[in-house]
């Protein structure tokens, strides 16, 4: 190592040498990097799996525009929208096809007695160009009281739900009603709930009979083949006039979702104030090192300063060390946060998982927070007089 970081540098690489001097220290600095590092990438991956989750939620349906209550914030709150919105804006230039979409919550024990909460989401089922990948085909919710399942929902046995189909269904009961699900859909647990139950429109007034058909909690529509829905949803917000409805494309509402879960949630907060501690944890942590280090080496650095050495040689010494803490703690830390994640998403069923963006990420702000300390650390170094060194 040292060889290659002579190559590297140009210089016989102090720094590298002075933190190896001490090796104990040198693997408590870098497993106190390490920590650091590993703590935001949890937060990081939390808020990750908040927005990756609200972003799954949308793509089982297909829309080009959504009509909401000017409360909603996501899929699942905000007051109801009036049914014949729907007619008026299929009146308006651009609109072709509309289909109301209803959202509940289902609470139904399971056999091993853990009870699960399905988001429910209510649609006509004749109108499958409004259902999106993640829901596949719904001709099987044309029967009444017909459901299909989330096979990745939190509290259900692995293959619980393989053997699902119109044929073959299982039969459980959720709301005082029985149902039969007849094959699954592919969403995952999220945060506001264990997984999604997908109905038709009349199945979800069954089940929720407080619920009223003219007053669903959205409406989805699509404009013609190169309309655009920013356009269209202009008109629609003019030809309807009204301060009680949202009117945005789909796009656009998803983006806004995300938003206000991660900036406005008091979840997301929490996790964005986790990623700020570990940064701060970092800072002190490697300041605590590298100030250590110049306070240790002071009259080997006197000594160069005296020889005509100038402040830049020195800066590059503490940032050589910066960079290699930085390094060495970055490492252990990504093995470790991968095992981490697999552990998370395997105990929660949110989708945690590791990407190239926010390594890279993790890694630039680690080596950047590692400079930062060095350049505080040597602010002593900086202001001293040779001769009061030694």
């Amino acid at each position: 190592m040292t060889r290659f970081l002579t190559r590297l540098l140009g210089r016989l690489p102090l720094g590298w040498l002075q933190l190896v001097s001490s090796k104990l220290r040198f693997a408590a600095a870098a497993a106190g990097v390490a920590f650091a590092c590993i703590l935001v990438f949890v937060q990081l991956g939390m808020m990750g799996a908040f927005s990756k989750s609200t972003r799954i939620t949308y793509s089982g349906f297909d829309a080009d525009i959504m009509i909401s209550g000017s409360d909603a914030n996501d899929l699942s709150d905000g007051s109801n929208v009036a049914r014949r919105r729907m007619y008026q804006a299929l009146a308006v230039p651009g609109v072709t096809e509309a289909c109301p979409l209803f959202v509940g919550m289902t609470t139904w024990q399971n056999e091993n007695g853990i009870k699960i909460e399905f988001k429910t989401f209510g649609i006509d089922p004749v109108r499958q160009t409004f259902v999106g990948s993640a829901i596949g085909n719904v001709d099987a919710l044309k029967l009444a009281n017909n459901v299909l399942l989330d096979r990745f929902a939190r509290g259900l046995e692995p293959g619980q739900l393989s053997q699902a189909t119109p044929n073959t269904p299982i039969v459980l009961e959720a709301n005082n009603q029985q149902l039969a699900v007849v094959g699954t859909v592919s969403f995952g647990g999220g945060f506001a709930g264990d997984g999604f139950m997908v109905v038709s429109d009349q199945t979800f007034m069954r089940l929720f009979p407080a619920r009223f058909s003219g007053a669903p909690n959205h409406i989805l529509l699509k404009v013609g083949e190169g309309k655009d829905p920013a356009v269209v949803a202009d008109r629609i917000r003019k030809t309807l006039h009204s301060d009680s409805l949202k009117v945005r494309s789909f796009v656009e509402a998803i983006d806004q979702d995300i938003e206000y879960q991660t900036t406005r949630r008091p979840v997301g907060l929490i996790f964005g104030m986790g990623v700020v501690i570990g940064i701060i944890v970092g800072i002190v942590i490697v300041y605590q090192i590298l100030s250590t280090d110049v306070a240790d080496h002071l009259s080997e650095y006197a000594t160069f300063k005296a020889m005509g050495y100038g402040q830049s040689y020195f800066r590059s010494i503490i940032f050589e060390e910066a960079i290699i803490l930085a390094v060495a703690g970055f490492i252990p830390a990504m093995l470790v946060t991968l095992g981490i994640y697999s552990v998370m998403a395997e105990a929660t069923g949110l989708p945690i998982a590791m990407n190239p963006t926010r390594a890279m990420l993790v890694f630039v702000g680690t080596v950047g927070s590692c400079v930062l300390s060095g350049m505080i650390a040597m602010r002593k170094l900086a202001n001293a007089d040779p001769a009061d060194l030694f």
